[in-house]
């Protein structure tokens, strides 16, 4: 019998790819990214006299002369912590359209930045300046996105809330891909797509990293007020969906077989002006 690990195993046939940076959803579509690498970075607490307007020029300057002239990164998009366990962390998001183009486009990067300062002091200062904002350390996780994206109906003119749940999942032996699928893709249709305090969703699945078992959700948001409003819509809509209680309650238990019932919850904002 097929089991869940069929998700990971056939990724490439099952994952519709969409480009994770936030758009319209009125524009051409874009071409889809394959693999989404999130860099968790860290403030350096150590740095005097900083400013967030600074901090902001800096990284904007080179988007714009670099990672925006890249043709090897889909997209980029820059996170705070807003409500998560480690207030010094920054998430950096970026997109590829394949394996081949995350091995190309940190060389293309170097000489996209030598074209943009060609003065090797120049450049040197420039950098010195940006990377005197991190501390060393890092980490890196690879994610493949899924089917069932919900796209921005406009594109947004200030910074929103991103609210990821990190859910595992718990591999059951009667379960199977085809299952899995049909239940989430119906969810998506009958209850995410028309919450209208959700402006936006993206499912994503481990690709490369340290947690095979991780299942994320982002769901951006305009404030902290309608992420409550959020949940108090959702339930409105299951039951609209679903308005026999035994069949809400059936659904459930068959859902909550693929996980272990352990998840996290994290709030970031997504800082307008710094994406690709």
């Amino acid at each position: 019998m097929k089991t869940i690990n069929r998700l990971f195993s056939t990724l490439a046939v099952m994952l519709l790819l969409f480009n994770y940076s936030i758009i319209s959803g009125q524009e051409e579509a874009p071409k889809m990214p394959e693999y989404i690498a999130v860099t968790t970075m860290h403030w350096n607490m150590d740095k005097e006299d900083f400013k967030m307007d600074e901090w902001k020029a800096v990284e904007k300057e080179y988007l714009d002369k670099v990672t925006k002239k890249n043709e090897y990164i889909l997209g980029t998009s820059t996170y705070l912590h807003e409500f998560t366990p480690d207030n010094t962390e920054l998430i950096y998001v970026q997109t590829f359209a394949s394996w081949e183009d995350m091995g190309k486009f940190a060389d293309r990067n170097f000489e996209l930045a030598k074209e943009a300062w060609p003065d090797k002091e120049a450049r040197q200062a420039f950098f010195d300046n940006r990377f005197s904002y991190y501390a060393n350390e890092h980490s890196d996780e690879i994610y493949a996105p899924l089917k069932g994206a919900k796209l921005m109906a406009e594109a947004p003119t200030k910074d929103l809330l991103c609210y990821v749940r990190k859910s595992h999942f718990a591999f059951p032996e009667d379960g199977t891909q085809e299952e899995f699928n049909e239940m989430r893709m119906e969810f998506i249709e009958k209850v995410t797509n028309k919450n209208e305090y959700v402006k936006a969703y993206y499912p994503h699945v481990h690709a490369w990293g340290s947690d095979r078992t991780e299942y994320l959700e982002a769901f951006f948001i305009e404030s902290w007020a309608d992420l409550d409003k959020m949940y108090d819509r959702n339930q409105e809509l299951i039951k609209e969906a679903w308005p026999d209680e035994e069949a809400r309650k059936e659904g459930y238990k068959a859902w909550s077989k693929y996980f272990t019932g352990v998840h996290q919850d994290y709030m970031y904002k997504w800082i307008h002006g710094l994406s690709k």
